[in-house]
Order: C-alpha cells, then sequence, then structure tokens
C-alpha cells in the first residue's frame, strides 16, 4: 500500500491531471496503463485512479522522455520503490479526496460563517442556472424564429421560382405563335407573288399568240396585194 502520502495531501482527477500535464484524458489512462505494467502503485477507488502530485511528477516524466516508455516506467518504479521502503506503516496518512470541502470548523462563528458561504454559493449556483434558463429560451426562441424565416425564404424562392417559370414559357408560347403567324403571313406573300407571276405568264402568252396572229393576217394580206399587183402590171406588159 502507498505510505508516502503526505497528511491530507490533494488528490486529483484524470480530467485534472490531464489539464495539469497538458496531454489529453485518454493519454493519461495509456500512460498510467504503462506505469502499472511495470510495477508503480497508484491510490484506487476501485477501478478510479486517485491521482497525487507524486503521480503527476510521474507523468510529466513519461510525457517528456527521450527513452522507450517502458524503460522510464522501469525507472519510475524504482523511485517508487526506494520512496516506499523509506516509510513505515505508521506514516500512512489519509488523502483529501478530490471535490470535497475541508473539515468543517468546530468554532460555532467560524461554521455560521462557511454555512453562509456555502448558502450565497447555492444561491448564486441557482441565480446563474436561472439565466443559463433563460439564454436557451431565448436561444429556442432565436432558433424558432430563423426556421420560420428559413421557411419563409424557401416558400419565397419557390414562388419566384414558379413565375419565372411560368413567365418564360409564356415568352416561349408567345414567340412560338408569333414565328407561326409570320411563317403564315410569309407563305400567303409567297402564294400571291406565284399567283401574279402565274398571270404575267399567261397574259404575255396571250399577247404573244395575238401579237403572232396579227402577223399572220398582215402576211396574208401583203400577199394577197402582191397577187393583186402582179396582175395588173401583166396587163401593161401586153
Amino acid at each position: 500500500m502507498r505510505s508516502d502520502i503526505q497528511p491530507n495531501e490533494r488528490s486529483f482527477t484524470t480530467k485534472e491531471v490531464a489539464e495539469k500535464v497538458g496531454i489529453a484524458t485518454p493519454t493519461v489512462r495509456k500512460y498510467g496503463q504503462i506505469l502499472e505494467r511495470n510495477g508503480y502503485e497508484f491510490l484506487k477507488d476501485k477501478d478510479r485512479r486517485i491521482f497525487v502530485q507524486s503521480d503527476i511528477d510521474a507523468l510529466i516524466a513519461v510525457r517528456d522522455t527521450d527513452k522507450p516508455l517502458d524503460d522510464t516506467a522501469k525507472e519510475l518504479v524504482a523511485q517508487q520503490k526506494e520512496r516506499l521502503a523509506g516509510t513505515s506503516p505508521s506514516d500512512i496518512t489519509d488523502i483529501a479526496l478530490a471535490d470535497t470541502y475541508d473539515a468543517l470548523p468546530d468554532n460555532p462563528e467560524q461554521l455560521k460563517e462557511t454555512l453562509m458561504f456555502l448558502a450565497k454559493e447555492v444561491a448564486a449556483a441557482r441565480e446563474m442556472n436561472v439565466q443559463l434558463a433563460e439564454g436557451m429560451t431565448q436561444l429556442k426562441t432565436t432558433v424558432s424564429r430563423l426556421q420560420q424565416d428559413h421557411h419563409v425564404i424557401s416558400s419565397a424562392i419557390g414562388n419566384s421560382a414558379q413565375k419565372t417559370h411560368a413567365k418564360i414559357e409564356k415568352l416561349t408560347e408567345q414567340q412560338r405563335s408569333n414565328y407561326e403567324s409570320l411563317l403564315e403571313q410569309e407563305k400567303e406573300k409567297s402564294e400571291r407573288l406565284e399567283f401574279e407571276l402565274q398571270s404575267l405568264r399567261e397574259e404575255q402568252e396571250k399577247e404573244w399568240r395575238s401579237q403572232s396572229d396579227f402577223n399572220k393576217r398582215l402576211e396574208a394580206a401583203l400577199q394577197k396585194r402582191e397577187g393583186g399587183l402582179s396582175k395588173i402590171f401583166s396587163i401593161f406588159k401586153r
């Protein structure tokens, strides 16, 4: 059993040791297991290690060593055995467990002051709890408002997207309708031009036939006239 504990020596939890040594809580457990594996003795409350200042010094030595951890642990175990060998069982004392108050004073006035101090501490803790509760309520209200705002914004974006999509569809339909209308107009113009061209061709052909008929009649008349003159000239020749 450990016999190197000083009277009312302060003890530390694993979390407190981690903060003091500057390592993570799992690392404290790891170093403790390495030390125990090599024969180091910790004070324990059931399976929970209770650390004192000498144990913290041992953990710091393990943290800062350049040697293999087991070698450093063996050296620390040897030092602990030498320290324990220099004490007798009568030197064994109780330790002040972490998170406990010192022994209450026997003086009534001092006891009254201690109780008043504790009452103030309790009142302060209650006030802090009330403030925390109010803060949580305000936080919940803020979160609720943010959720509502998010819902409103999402709905507005959705409605805007729907309206924009409807406008795009309407414009697309208008453009398609205008294109079809223009295409129909161009088709009608083309048909009218083709009809007019056909009419012009027919009139031109009609004019050509009329001119051809006129030319034939003229040629026939000229030939008939030439025949009459020939008869007259033949009379004079006789």
